[in-house]
Formats: C-alpha cells, sequence, structure tokens
C-alpha cells in the first residue's frame, strides 16, 4: 500500500483536523493567529525591552514576528508528530494502512493551518513601522516554508518512531524545542557570536536558523540569501526525510502494540 493510494484520506483528515482543533474555545481557528502573537509579545516585553537583545537589529519588531510566526510551524508540526502513534492507537490497531500517513496528515494539517499566520504575518511587517515594501523576494517564502516542511516531516517521521519504542522521549521534546529555539536566533542576531566564531558556525548550520534567516533576509531586507544558506537547508530537508522514511518504515510492523 503506497501512501499514494490514502491521499485523499490525508488532506480529509488534515482538513477535518484544522476546522475542528479549536473548536472547543469560543474564538476558535483565530488562537492560530493568536498564539504566535502574544509569543511575540512576550518575547518582545522581556527581550526586547527588558533585555535589549535587539540592539543593532533593523526593524526589530518585524524580525521577532517572522522567527516567532515560522519557528512555532516547526515547534507544532515536531510535537504533534512525536505523539500521532499514540493518540491513534485503536485506529492502529483496527485498520490497515500506511502508518507514515498519520505523520503526514499532521504535517499537512500544520501546513494547511499556517497559511493563514504566514499571511498575517507579512500584513503586520506592512503595518507595523518601520513598514516594509512588498516586493518580489517575497516569493522565496514559498520555496523557504516548503523545504521547512519537508524538513519538519522528515524529523516527526523519527520522532513518531521514536515515541512508539521509548515514550518518555515525548517528554524531554518541549525541552528540545525551546533549546532549539535560542540556537536558532529568534530574537538576537547570530552577529553577536563574531567574537566566537566556533559557536556561530556551529549555529549556521542549524536548519531551522536557515529558514528564520533567508525568510528575514527576503522579506525584511531585500536579499535573496546567500546561496550557502539554500544549500544547507535544502540538504537538512532531503536527508531529513530520507532518513525518516528509512526510520519510520522499519518500524511499520510494531505501531499500535504496547506502546
Amino acid at each position: 500500500m503506497s501512501l499514494w493510494d490514502y491521499r485523499h484520506f490525508i488532506f480529509y483528515d488534515a482538513q477535518s483536523r484544522v476546522q475542528t482543533g479549536n473548536e472547543q474555545d469560543r474564538l476558535g481557528r483565530a488562537w492560530l493567529v493568536l498564539s504566535p502573537l502574544l509569543n511575540g509579545l512576550m518575547f518582545y516585553l522581556i527581550m526586547g525591552v527588558l533585555l535589549k537583545s535587539g540592539g543593532g537589529i533593523e526593524n526589530f519588531i518585524s524580525f521577532l514576528i517572522m522567527g516567532v510566526f515560522l519557528f512555532q510551524m516547526s515547534t507544532r508540526s515536531l510535537s504533534s508528530s512525536a505523539r500521532v502513534i499514540a493518540a491513534n492507537k485503536n485506529v492502529i490497531q483496527a485498520f490497515q494502512f500506511p502508518r507514515a500517513s498519520l505523520v503526514l496528515a499532521v504535517n499537512v494539517r500544520e501546513l494547511i493551518s499556517n497559511v493563514p499566520v504566514l499571511l498575517t504575518m507579512l500584513v503586520l511587517v506592512i503595518m507595523l513601522p518601520p513598514s516594509e515594501e512588498i516586493s518580489w523576494r517575497w516569493l522565496l517564502l514559498i520555496p523557504i516554508v516548503a523545504l521547512q516542511f519537508l524538513f519538519n516531516l522528515g524529523m516527526g517521521l523519527i520522532l513518531a518512531r521514536a515515541v512508539s519504542v521509548f515514550n518518555d522521549v515525548s517528554q524531554l521534546i518541549s525541552y528540545a524545542l525551546r533549546l532549539w529555539m535560542y540556537a536558532s536566533c529568534l530574537f538576537f542576531s547570530i552577529d553577536r557570536f563574531n567574537d566566537a566564531p566556533g559557536i556561530k558556525a556551529v549555529m549556521e548550520f542549524n536548519p531551522l536558523y536557515n529558514v528564520l534567516h533567508l525568510a528575514r533576509e527576503a522579506v525584511l531586507y531585500g536579499h535573496s540569501g546567500e546561496w550557502r544558506g539554500w544549500v544547507i537547508l535544502g540538504l537538512w530537508a532531503v536527508s531529513a526525510l530520507a532518513v525518516g522514511i528509512v526510520v519510520f518504515w522499519r518500524g511499520e510492523e510494531t505501531y499500535g502494540r504496547d506502546i
């Protein structure tokens, strides 16, 4: 059975979960936008106002907004993917289908739900001073988000297998994502590590740093980004997906058993 045969199930499941994800909250899907907005406000007050981490960063407010909105896409995808086997144990035991379709559906859901989030992000970049002018380079967000999606999917497959084998991994994911957030220059410039070239070099190979950096370059600073950043992000996306497929399918027959 191929994933292609289940493409309708994947998109139906993704769309239905987007529609019902926040149905118990009065504001519903508005929380998809409100959550990163409130996070951005919190980071601005703590990091920008109190700790002055935005010193020397041009248009720091938009810099921070883009970081929070784009990083949220990965945190939601990875967290949901890690729990997908345990959350669908009854379905897995009752039906025969490619288990990877569950992870793919989670990531498609997050991609769909983040479309209005990304549009809101761009509107804020235009509205908040100093406002940015719309440029053709904004279209580079499409391949950037596409590569981010592939990376999220690959890592999601790996985490789903890891949690199915050792459930305690799910408890560590939130801490790992928090550390990853700091290593991705969410609210400060990588230039502060110019005096520590070793640390800076390691951070430049961080895939999510490159997602944020390339997106900010295209939207805020009118650049297409260095070819090196595109290569690093592309290699991470392809490698994570390839490894994720192999790792996940190796456990195909074990999913749904005692977790």
